[in-house]
């Protein structure tokens, strides 16, 4: 009973500090769901940029192109085995011939053949990679197969989205580690202010013979409050943010349909996303309310 009356005037301490802190609080709360917004859009964005890597990447077909005298169905079981293949489509030259021909416009196939004396074309394999990190890799597999000529990928698309998923991750740890520092030293400044004006009370309970973990834990739990309001507010915006950019793009044309569907989270990024937030707020609160009493408790 005793632990559950000291629980109840801590809680009860605490919320008579943010009720009298006014707009004090909302400085300290508005910086911290600034720092959340951000740091909560970057790390999503930086998974969605990641399944979208991934998913584009295991849309990036390989194409090997092989020698006059080897077939799809030699060297297609060969491919098949290895590790980074999903799948792998064949395609004759004869088949690849007649969709040319198609496209160009041409009706009279035999005829375009005799005139250039036979097919030009040869027999290829579409390979289909795992992820977008093992193409390089696997084009290198295939160009030492037998009787394989050419491999070709769209090596630069793979380099370009790497190389933004890898900037952005930096960008975010930069503004992540920025931000912090920000929200602490306001979450200091307002606790300290707070403090401040209820020192008389502080001196009356320093001279009854109150400890300075009794006085200044409610100060600490204003601090944590801070953070967790913080991560509450910035994860609604992100979901409303969220919501937004869907619909926009669900109206879209069919790519970019493509694009809103690897822009989804999985369920487990979706529940994990406001715990991380409310956890790294109740965090900055807690570390710029300790640095705050922390002066006056040695004092």
């Amino acid at each position: 009973m005793k632990i559950f009356t000291k629980l109840d005037y801590l809680l009860k301490e605490t919320f008579l500090g943010l009720k009298r802190g006014g707009w004090m609080n909302w400085a300290a709360i508005s910086t911290v769901t600034v720092l959340l917004f951000l740091f909560g859009m970057s790390l999503q964005t930086s998974w969605q940029l990641e399944k979208l890597l991934n998913q584009f990447g295991s849309q990036l077909e390989v194409s090997v192109y092989l020698d006059a005298q080897a077939g799809v169905d030699t060297v297609a079981p060969l491919v098949s085995k290895m590790p980074e293949v999903v799948n792998v489509e064949k395609i004759t030259k004869d088949e690849a011939w007649k969709k040319l021909v198609k496209e160009l416009g041409i009706s009279d196939i035999e005829g375009a053949t005799q005139q250039l004396g036979s097919n030009p074309l040869v027999d290829e394999l579409k390979v289909k990679a795992r992820s977008s990190e093992a193409v390089p890799n696997l084009a290198t597999q295939l160009a030492k197969i037998k009787g394989v000529e050419t491999v070709q990928y769209v090596d630069e698309a793979v380099v370009r989205i790497t190389q933004l998923h890898r900037g952005l991750n930096w960008m975010s740890l930069a503004i992540a580690i920025t931000l912090t520092l920000t929200a602490v030293a306001v979450t200091n400044i307002t606790i300290r202010l707070i403090v401040l004006a209820r020192r008389r009370e502080i001196e009356v309970m320093q001279l009854v013979g109150a400890t300075s973990a009794w006085i200044y834990l409610p100060f600490i739990f204003q601090g944590i409050a801070f953070g967790v309001l913080g991560g509450g507010i910035a994860w609604s915006l992100i979901s409303l943010t969220q919501q937004f950019i869907n619909q926009l793009l669900l109206k879209q044309a069919d790519f970019i349909q493509f694009l809103a569907t690897g822009l989804k989270l999985t369920t487990t990024q979706t529940l994990i996303l406001p715990i991380i937030l409310l956890g790294f707020g109740a965090t900055v609160g807690l570390m710029g309310s300790l640095f705050a009493v922390r002066r006056f408790a040695k004092g």
